[in-house]
């Protein structure tokens, strides 16, 4: 099976906004659901690894915030 090609004729939206627009998507969903890691790894009372997902979580807030500010220089 075939994968069609979606380059914006469908969607209106070029595959390379489209694609930071899912990194992003992405980036956020990731914070969210390190979130629930903390709460789990703070419950039990494991501090070096809700400290290893804060990390992640901010490195994935950050990929968020770029490409936030990437779509907004190239979408207007």
């Amino acid at each position: 099976m075939t994968m069609m090609q979606e380059t914006g004729q469908i969607t209106g939206t070029k595959d390379k906004d489209y694609n930071i627009i899912g990194f992003t998507e992405a980036c956020l969903r990731n914070a969210l659901r390190l979130e629930v890691y903390i709460q789990d790894a703070e419950r039990d009372g494991d501090s070096q690894l809700a400290d290893f997902f804060r990390r992640a979580q901010g490195e994935s807030r950050k990929g968020a915030e770029q490409g936030k500010q990437l779509l907004r220089s190239r979408l207007g």
